[in-house]
């Protein structure tokens, strides 16, 4: 739930005022998710990426790294969408959105990070942002070509691991599926086929989005899903 007056809100484990630093369809998204499910107090902080506002002297300053999602708490700044996401379980655990069966839990780290290196840094990475690998420029067809292939390539890979699955992790729904579901909606944003493509990723995406906290993310953050 947004809190617009949360200088004195605090959450159960989390003490104190919860602000997101988040851009419209980002992987901030999946944060914003998280917070929506645990019923959290907090308060977005809008960070456009397509208007270039995280590379603004003002967010660096919060963040130096230039990127979002960012966690803001009474006297710390936390980063990185898989930190945040295991953060966020872990002071209400009893949401099991991090699962307490330990190898489990280790499997949420698993698909955390490889999504967020993998998938986002490497594929997507070199399909939006060829300068990041290159100076270059004649070689940033190559290396968008290369990110799509990476991308195919994972995608491949989650649709494999999610057949004959309801969830991503163990029998419940956990911190990685409303990540898995913003990189769903990013391959529809960048043209693949994803329901004729990917039929058992797009049963998980519909599950996911038939929850009440994620339709309220999805509402505040302005975003149009694809139509079925």
């Amino acid at each position: 739930m947004i809190n617009s007056d949360l200088e004195n809100a605090a959450g159960e484990q989390i003490g104190g005022y919860i602000g997101l630093y988040y851009s419209p369809g980002a992987c901030s998204l999946a944060i914003h998710i998280v917070l929506e499910e645990l019923n959290l107090p907090y308060q977005l902080k809008l960070v456009s990426v397509a208007e270039g506002k995280t590379s603004e002297p003002e967010f660096l300053s919060v963040n130096p790294k230039g990127r979002v999602p960012v966690l803001e708490l009474d006297d710390a700044i936390l980063t990185e969408a898989p930190a945040i996401l295991v953060y966020l379980a872990k002071a209400k655990p009893e949401s099991g959105l991090l699962p307490s069966e330990l190898l489990d839990g280790f499997r949420c780290l698993e698909w955390l990070n490889w999504l967020s290196s993998t998938v986002h840094a490497v594929g997507y990475g070199q399909l939006w942002r060829p300068e990041r690998f290159t100076d270059d420029r004649t070689q940033f067809e190559n290396i968008i070509a290369k990110g799509r292939e990476n991308i195919i390539a994972a995608y491949r890979h989650i649709e494999k691991i999610l057949s004959g699955r309801q969830w991503s992790v163990g029998d419940g729904y956990s911190c990685v599926d409303p990540f898995l579901l913003v990189f769903y909606l990013w391959g529809n944003a960048v043209g693949f086929a994803m329901q004729t493509e990917y039929p058992a990723w797009s049963a998980h995406a519909a599950r996911v989005l038939a929850r009440d906290a994620v339709q309220r993310a999805i509402a505040q953050e302005g975003l149009t899903l694809p139509s079925s």
